[in-house]
């Protein structure tokens, strides 16, 4: 994937207008929020957070899970839609057809900021992929955290601290930012009341994943699965120095923090900032 590299940084030479789409497990490798600003410095006009894109897909699911009587299946995570409509295609019918919250917040960055090329930062390789697939072709570039710290490390591009308020662009929710963390979808989608904890399972690992689809329990009306172990936290580019409990911490630390942060109300993410974006293509 070196190309896409190379094609980024000859993008931010030429001074292109670009938005950083991040996803909240970047906490694990950056810190917060001097990286928005090292994202500024390497060229960045715009810096995003998926957390809003997060919210519109909970709300989907919501309504969905909210009619369902058969089994649903997570799809933020292209890791397992992979797997189901490879391995076991009798459930691609289960298959949530709503985006994830990199795309949906590409749709809403696209929306927002119609002349800029969007950019995201992945945990993983299946981001990647998915990328190539994604609607209206809302995504130009896709690199990953390592990727990242080399083009920093190439720049010289150091975190530092600023005395100025730095938060991210467009729109922003606090309690999405869980969602790296194993079953984080299910304990934001405010989904309690609506199906019972029997009805639920969560599947942070293709392993069990792949356990579940090949023995199904019948009560369970909602998988919450995810490809790698804890969730994206467990992703192939976050830190190799770290366990994975710290991993889950630093977003923990970084969610608690979320709360106590005060936000302009212009960059709260409302449901009427996204109107007429359709997040699901069924």
């Amino acid at each position: 994937m070196m190309e896409e590299v190379e094609n980024l940084e000859k993008e931010l030479n030429n001074k292109t207008e670009l938005v950083a789409m991040l996803a909240p497990s970047f906490v694990v490798n950056f810190t917060y929020p001097e990286i928005i600003d090292q994202l500024n410095r390497l060229g960045f006009d715009k810096v995003v957070e998926l957390t809003f894109g997060a919210k519109m897909i909970n709300l989907d699911y919501h309504k969905r899970i909210k009619k369902t009587k058969k089994l649903l299946i997570s799809t933020v995570c292209p890791g397992i839609v992979d797997i189901v409509e490879r391995e076991f295609p009798q459930y691609k019918k289960n298959l949530i057809p709503v985006y994830s919250p990199m795309v949906a917040t590409a749709l809403i960055s696209k929306k927002v900021y119609p002349k800029h090329k969007t950019v995201f930062i992945s945990p993983c390789n299946f981001k990647k992929t998915e990328a190539k697939t994604a609607p209206k072709k809302c995504i130009d570039f896709v690199i990953d955290y390592i990727e990242l710290q080399k083009l920093l490390d190439k720049y010289n591009i150091k975190p530092k601290r600023s005395r100025r308020k730095i938060t991210f662009d467009l729109f922003y929710n606090d309690y999405t930012k869980l969602y790296p963390t194993s079953g984080g979808l299910f304990k934001t989608a405010h989904l309690k009341g609506l199906i019972k904890e029997d009805e639920v399972r969560i599947a942070s690992n293709i392993v069990d994943t792949r356990e579940f689809l090949k023995n199904p329990d019948k009560k369970v009306k909602f998988l919450d699965a995810t490809f790698c172990v804890g969730s994206c936290v467990g992703g192939p580019f976050l830190r190799k120095d770290l366990t994975l409990e710290q991993k889950k911490e630093k977003v923990l630390k970084y969610v608690r923090r979320g709360l106590r942060e005060s936000i302009p109300a212009d960059k709260m993410g409302l449901k009427k900032k996204a109107k007429g974006i359709v997040f699901s293509y069924c």
